[in-house]
């Protein structure tokens, strides 16, 4: 269980680091970005393990993979919404 909950972190950290690598004009600060992924992770192991029962370690590490990309996809914003401009209000 030690190594899957390692193997799930050091996962999301890898997945997080790719997503803000190459979609960085698309996501959130950097902090988000690098919680999100760990933490989706470790709550994807969590219900992969408890699914599956023990004996299951890659299936366990996939289930914490795909847990992860879905939450770091529900961070991105769409390819034309840049951040918003603020403009002067007219007196």
């Amino acid at each position: 269980m030690i190594l899957e909950i390692l193997g799930s972190v050091l996962l999301g950290l890898g997945l997080s680091w790719a997503a803000a690598h190459h979609l960085a004009d698309r996501l959130p600060a950097l902090r988000t970005v690098y919680a999100a992924g760990p933490l989706g992770a470790l709550f994807g192991t969590y219900v992969t393990h408890m699914a599956l029962g023990a004996g299951h370690v890659m299936a366990t590490l996939v289930g914490a993979l795909l847990v992860a990309s879905v939450l770091l996809s529900l961070l991105l914003r769409p390819a034309g919404a840049g951040r918003p401009l603020h403009r002067a209000v007219p007196s």
